[in-house]
């Protein structure tokens, strides 16, 4: 079962671009990462820049509206993830439990759908596209 364990630093939302992170807590980080690694279980992992930098984009009436952020209306943000692989939603919350996290971080974690859970109708859809770079559309 492959697992989105999602970062969300609280006032992450406000922050500035460029912001330059603490090196002992990317260290404390980095040593977990490696443990998750040696572990077989990490898949991918990435950081986010903040929302300051980025955008949105929405469809009012099928037309794409293109919002720069900050966001003000945002109260929780990512501030990154880990892709994991394990045996169970127990597990990931284990290792969810282990990470190195602050008092201002939450971690989310939310099991990714595999193909098995869509329905036959979206399966065949998707069996349409062989090429597509999704591991969950292996059936």
């Amino acid at each position: 079962m492959r697992f989105m364990m999602l970062m969300i630093p609280k006032g992450y939302e406000s922050a500035p671009p460029g912001v330059d992170l603490d090196p002992e807590a990317v260290a404390r980080m980095m040593k977990y990462n490696e443990e998750l690694q040696k572990a077989g279980i990490l898949l991918a992992l990435d950081g986010l820049h903040p929302p300051s930098s980025g955008a949105r984009v929405s469809f009012k009436g099928g037309v794409p509206i293109v919002t720069d952020g900050p966001f003000t209306e945002s109260k929780e943000v990512l501030g990154g993830y880990w892709m994991i692989e394990v045996n169970s939603r127990e597990e990931a919350i284990a290792w969810a439990k282990r990470c190195p996290a602050g008092d201002n971080e939450v971690i989310e974690i939310r099991q990714v759908q595999e193909m098995s859970d869509y329905s036959e109708p979206v399966q065949d859809i998707v069996k349409q596209y062989p090429d597509m770079p999704m591991k969950s559309s292996q059936a």
